[in-house]
């Protein structure tokens, strides 16, 4: 999985030619506990690298994910609103939160590699 990249939030962009699959990591869902909701943003809105992309709520506390690269939103993953849970289930997989259509690869280079990631967590522990 060398097309996959990590946030020091905690996000992970899954890239499929011009199109970013993001979400939050394994790490980021023990943080937070139990997912009971997730609010997703409207298909083609655009959102910076940076700015929020989602929120996700658990029983813990409500948290931004924030979008790892630019795009416009060209799917979003419906199966969380009635299923929240996904995210603890498969963080990586089903989880996934937003579909983004790049438009700034560039911005790629500034994120970590699974090993950097793995590294980054370790530090955290």
């Amino acid at each position: 999985m060398s097309d996959i990249r990590f946030t020091k939030d905690h996000e992970w962009v899954l890239l499929d030619g011009d199109t970013a699959t993001i979400g939050i990591t394994d790490y980021a869902q023990e943080q937070l506990g139990d997912v009971v909701f997730v609010e997703l943003p409207e298909i083609g809105k655009t959102i910076d690298q940076g700015d929020e992309a989602a929120v996700v709520e658990s029983v813990k506390a409500a948290s931004e994910v924030y979008a790892p690269i630019s795009g416009e939103v060209v799917e979003v993953n419906e199966d969380l609103e009635a299923e929240p849970a996904k995210v603890n289930a498969d963080a990586m997989g089903e989880g996934w939160f937003v579909k983004l259509k790049i438009t700034d690869e560039d911005e790629l280079e500034g994120l970590m590699d699974e090993d950097a990631y793995a590294k980054y967590v370790k530090e955290l522990d």
